[in-house]
């Protein structure tokens, strides 16, 4: 796809996120709802911030692949975490499952860090939505 991702000299530089995505009118666009980290089965996987991060971003990309997309086509996530929770271990989880985000690998998408005083089940911890636009 041929969404551009711009962080121009007169916005802050961030290798997790981008500051603007242009995407071009003949792409398709591709809404995943909020993730959590749950498996298959809907049975949270861990009571800390990183099993979860890692499975709702797996979440993620299995919801892109069923759409035809891939994490390369997402230009933007909105990532809602319970207050108290770490964003740097989230963060750190969700590399596991893209290695190449934060490093310059790769371009990172633009990105919204919401902290929540809860969601939607007691227990989860963490739950994230992706845009992706593929041709």
């Amino acid at each position: 796809m041929n969404v551009q991702l711009l962080s121009p000299d007169t916005l802050h530089k961030n290798p997790a996120f981008s500051q603007v995505a242009v995407v071009p009118a003949s792409a398709k666009i591709v809404f995943v709802g909020g993730q959590n980290g749950v498996n298959r089965e809907g049975k949270v996987v861990g009571s800390d911030i990183a099993s979860q991060s890692e499975q709702a971003y797996k979440n993620v990309v299995a919801a892109l692949e069923a759409a035809g997309a891939s994490l390369q086509d997402v230009f933007k996530m909105t990532i809602y975490i319970v207050q108290g929770q770490s964003l740097q271990e989230a963060f750190q989880a969700a590399q596991r499952v893209n290695p190449g985000l934060g490093a310059g690998d790769v371009t990172p998408p633009i990105v919204t860090g919401i902290f929540v005083s809860a969601l939607a089940t007691p227990e989860y911890l963490i739950e994230i939505e992706a845009v992706a636009g593929i041709s």
